[in-house]
């Protein structure tokens, strides 16, 4: 006797081995079919292994590759480890062992849990970033930006982790603390690796409009690009004595128009040009109080993230430095600030103020009492400076440019400068038309241990030299001494032995660079190498690549848009440009799921919350295949899902109600009646219904979709249907349900229906689009016996409503004109015959 519950653990157990041994999921190779490259983010393993939230990317991009699979694809569909990085190595130092040996568990621990889920990944592919076969073409690609130019090393006060102990780049301080630790960070100056992204900004912007990604992951990346139009204007410093020197402070605006109305400048207090202009001072009392308040102000600073200084409700600070700039068209004197509000990162690290309409510096000028001169107004006239005009209009105060519309005026003030302005400079000219982009190279330096080591030698005689690419990979050494030493630089600089080498190009000694480079490398160029991951003549098999590449869809989180997703389309363009590949964005289509939110608090489930529930614990008690249809059943694949426990229970339900339907329903033996055609009508409804939510990665209503069938299904058992009819019935849901349920449709699919081979190596159910409609009929419409019109009606409708669609045909009203009707005959779905 058939039991009334789905027994899951008892089919899984079965089902687990089998595909394996059949290498269920491997990557389809028959030249015949389309290729599909479907792939989720590289993810990081971390000691607390996977919650359930991880299942949102995981499973639906699983059913994806499972639908296309059954639709007659080749599928490409990898996973590896993003391993190399702080989370291994700290729990490798709490715990007295090796980051090599955290990642490895860390990995496995990953893998026993989307095997768990049941991911249909191709494992033959596997491979980590802390692979040696691996890291050794992350390191060509170093060398590779640094042969084109695009690598370089410079000194710069950089973000500091303290807990972490290594520099972070911009993108990874959110809110003036660490992305990983949520430690507050500081600045410190060292020397660093570049990547010189910008070079590709235009690119990286322009090429956004080709893509298939969510909106709001573009504009994450327009907006951190920042392309600005306007002009470069240069403000001489007035020397201090005749044979002082002339420094020159360049500003970049987007408001040229303005230029009249500047009264003061603005620099980051860490611009380097602060120190000069302060120290050129005469020795005066007045100079050292002004130089004192400077060096405190700076200090004072330095302390601040770039988060909070530009808070919009920070009270504007800062000091004076004695200092003054020549105003490039009037000549008068502008007195030079330092304020926190201005970044040094950001433009040239000086801004010119314009109180009368800027919103911060018209708070500046009145928080220090400086001059507000009003140069635009929105009719010509003077509007008085109780407030600032920030929008366009009319010159006013703005010598010949007076009168003009400020667009038109701004254009023409700056091609005075280009021609020279009425105060000459150095070079000629006060200022150039320029587009500038708020993104700064990206920053690769890491001063820790476990990551890709940097492929640089450091030579006394010939500077940086690279390593040449037969000595890669360089490994990193084996050594129990790898925690970070607190003193800004990388353990690795304290292992002298693997320090010390020979110049490749002098044969002179030189020294290992021993920072590390940021896990992002390894992760920007991970999707060329699962085409092929055993090719050992490069980094990638080009054959593969050009079969495989770009990935079709690219499944993750948001909170990447403006690191990983923008440094993979960096790599990428740099690769095209060398001509090692054919196209310049790496991924076609990206999809963002939404954040898995506990029911506890709300909150994202984290470890140090307490709020995980994992899918090891959920597996247990109601198996894989519930999992699986609650996390795609929740909501919209974008948006954010709040995980219920009880709520599973509906899912656990609705898998025991097609165990019991499968067993239960006649699908064997003589026709039990004629041909029921809403039940086929409904099959292939169905059909066409969950075919487009797969595709569209709707998955939740395709649940929903499948539950309303079954319900129909349930409801037909007291209908006249044959048992070929029902058959035909079950198998369509199983095919349906199998991209989502495996275990149970694989079971019922063998078990019940009696088929030899997997579900999932099964053809996907076809429909036929004339059935996904409502029968209709046309019928006749009699008066007196001689047909006056027709009407189109539902097969098998109610005959009352036969009769009065039928009587107020307009053929037949004109006829009746007003007679009585004595009766109206429906012969069903033949006829219909009005007596008058």
């Amino acid at each position: 006797m058939t039991t009334q519950h789905y027994p899951f653990a008892e089919i899984e157990n079965k089902w687990r081995p089998i595909w394996d041994e059949m290498n269920l999921y491997q990557t389809g190779n028959d030249p015949q079919k389309p290729d599909s490259y479907i792939l989720d983010f590289f993810p990081y393993p971390s000691g607390s292994g996977l919650s359930v939230g991880h299942g949102r990317n995981y499973v639906p991009t699983c059913v994806s590759s499972r639908f296309l699979r059954m639709n007659g694809h080749n599928v490409l569909h990898p996973m590896g480890w993003d391993a190399f990085g702080m989370p291994a190595e700290n729990y490798a130092i709490e715990h007295g062992i090796r980051p090599s040996e955290s990642s490895r568990l860390f990995s496995e621990t990953y893998k026993r849990q989307m095997q768990l889920m049941a991911c249909s990944y191709d494992w033959s592919r596997e491979f980590s970033s802390t692979d040696p076969d691996y890291y050794r073409w992350t390191q060509w690609f170093f060398l590779l930006l640094f042969k084109r130019g695009l690598a370089y090393q410079a000194i710069g006060s950089q973000w500091w982790c303290p807990h972490c102990q290594t520099i972070l780049a911009n993108e990874q301080v959110e809110n003036g603390r660490c992305w990983r630790c949520d430690s507050a960070v500081t600045k410190k100056d060292l020397q660093q690796w570049y990547f010189k992204i910008t070079d590709y900004a235009e690119r990286l912007l322009a090429d956004l409009d080709s893509i298939d990604w969510p909106e709001p992951i573009k504009i994450m990346q327009r907006n951190w690009i920042g392309r600005s139009e306007g002009a470069e204007i240069i403000f001489e410093i007035s020397p201090v004595s005749e044979t002082g020197p002339i420094y020159q402070i360049p500003v970049f605006t987007t408001r040229p128009d303005t230029l009249f109305g500047v009264t003061f400048l603005v620099l980051a207090p860490e611009h380097p040009l602060v120190a000069a202009i302060t120290t050129d001072l005469p020795q005066t009392a007045v100079s050292t109080r002004l130089r004192a308040g400077v060096t405190n102000y700076q200090e004072q600073s330095c302390r601040l993230s770039e988060i909070d200084r530009l808070a919009t409700d920070k009270e504007k600070t800062g000091v004076f430095t004695g200092a003054y700039a020549v105003h490039p068209l009037t000549g008068a004197p502008i007195p030079i600030w330092i304020a926190d509000y201005v970044l040094l990162s950001y433009g040239t690290g000086a801004v010119m103020g314009v109180p009368g309409h800027d919103s911060r510096d018209y708070a500046f000028a009145t928080q220090f009492g400086l001059p507000i001169v009003e140069v635009i107004s929105p009719n010509g006239k003077p509007q008085g400076i109780d407030s600032c005009f920030t929008e366009h209009g009319i010159l006013i105060n703005s010598g010949s440019f007076s009168g003009m519309d400020s667009r038109t005026g701004g254009v023409q003030i700056v091609a005075k400068l280009v021609a020279g302005g009425n105060v000459s400079t150095e070079h000629g000219r006060n200022g150039r038309f320029q587009t500038t982009y708020r993104m700064r190279d990206w920053l690769i330096s890491r001063q820790r241990y476990w990551g890709a080591p940097i492929p640089i030698i450091h030579c006394p005689d010939c500077g940086p030299v690279a390593v040449p690419e037969s000595d890669l990979p360089v490994c990193l050494p084996d050594t129990d001494d790898f925690a970070p030493t607190g003193d800004g630089r990388s353990p690795l600089a304290h292992i002298t032995d693997w320090v010390q080498t020979t110049c490749p190009q002098c044969g002179g000694p030189g020294q290992r660079e021993t920072d590390t480079m940021d896990g992002f490398a390894c992760s920007s160029w991970y999707f060329l190498r699962f085409a092929n991951p055993h090719y050992q003549e490069g980094p990638f098999d080009p054959e593969q690549v050009k079969r495989w590449l770009p990935v079709d869809t690219y499944v993750g989180g948001a909170e990447h848009a403006v690191m990983h997703l923008l440094y993979a389309r960096f790599w990428t363009k740099v690769m095209a440009d060398a001509g090692l590949i054919d196209f310049v964005e790496p991924f076609t289509q990206l999809r963002n799921q939404g954040m898995m939110l506990s029911v506890k608090d709300g909150r994202k489930m984290s470890k140090s919350r307490g709020n995980v529930v994992t899918p090891d614990e959920i597996i247990a008690s109601h198996g894989a295949d519930a999992l699986r249809a609650y996390l795609l059943f929740l909501g919209p694949f974008e948006a954010e899902a709040l995980w219920d426990d009880s709520g599973i229970r509906g899912i656990t339900r609705f898998l025991d109600r097609v165990w019991r339907l499968a067993h239960e329903v006649p699908m064997t033996g003589e026709l039990a009646g004629t041909r029921h055609e809403p039940f086929e009508r409904m099959r292939h409804k169905t059909i066409k219904r969950i075919t487009a939510e797969m595709s569209d990665f709707r998955f939740n209503t395709a649940v929903s979709g499948l539950m309303q069938y079954l319900n129909f299904l349930v409801a037909a058992q007291a209908e006249a249907v044959s048992a070929a009819q029902w058959r035909q019935a079950v198998e369509t849901f199983m095919l349906l349900l199998a991209p989502i349920c495996p275990f149970i449709s694989e079971e019922i699919w063998q078990t019940v229906l009696g088929h030899t081979g997997s579900i999932h190596q099964a053809t996907w159910p076809a429909y036929d689009e004339a059935m996904t409609h409502d029968a209709q009929v046309t019928l006749p419409v009699e008066v007196n016996g001689k047909v006056r019109d027709r009407i189109v009606i539902m097969m098998d409708a109610d005959e009352e409503m036969v009769r009065e669609t039928a009587v107020s045909a307009p053929g037949v009203q004109r006829f009746i004109n007003g007679r009585s009707i004595r009766k109206v005959i429906v012969v069903s779905n033949k006829l219909v015959n009005i007596v008058v």
